[in-house]
């Protein structure tokens, strides 16, 4: 997924360094529903510069700080290609196997420490989808939503939706037992 990313993002944008792959991520919460940290920009650079799927422009010193700027190859608009085919193959539903497994074995704890746990998750929830929304606000402003990525955004908030649905029958299921 961060090769995918990193590799997009040169393709759309252009040269970047890796702090400005970072920022454009961050941007819209990109980094948030990608799972893409810091560190994993750098080396999935690392990697495909290795493999040459991009390429190292250039090196700029600012201060104490060297700026690296990469630009796609065409051997890496080919991986690209390939990456995005088989994105689009794959299954994409994931399960919540952390909480079917805590709910298998539900009993090894109290009802109630059980519920405090499923309102955590589901505040954590709510949370997530304030950051995706501001987020999304903020694309708005920048640069516009386009329908593909308005596309991502729905689906987001149907599964944050689904998941909060499911998790209140979890949370009337505790309920009972208490």
């Amino acid at each position: 997924m961060v090769r995918t990313m990193v590799l997009g993002l040169l393709k759309t944008h252009g040269t970047m360094s890796g702090y400005e792959i970072q920022q454009q991520m961050e941007s819209a919460e990109t980094d948030t529903w990608a799972y893409v940290q810091p560190p994993s920009i750098y080396h999935a650079l690392k990697k495909l510069h290795a493999e040459g799927c991009v390429s190292l422009e250039s090196v700029e010193q600012t201060g104490y700080r060297t700026k690296a700027l990469y630009a796609i190859t065409p051997e890496g608009e080919k991986a690209y290609k390939e990456m995005l085919e088989k994105a689009f193959e794959k299954n994409s539903v994931v399960f919540p196997a952390t909480l079917y497994t805590a709910l298998t074995f539900w009993n090894e704890l109290s009802p109630e420490t059980v519920l405090e746990a499923v309102n955590k998750q589901i505040a954590s929830i709510h949370d997530t989808i304030k950051l995706m929304k501001s987020g999304k606000e903020r694309k708005a402003e920048m640069v516009g939503i386009e329908e593909n990525v308005d596309l991502i955004y729905q689906n987001i908030f149907a599964q944050c939706d689904l998941q909060l649905d499911y998790l209140l029958s979890v949370k009337a299921f505790f309920e009972k037992r208490i």
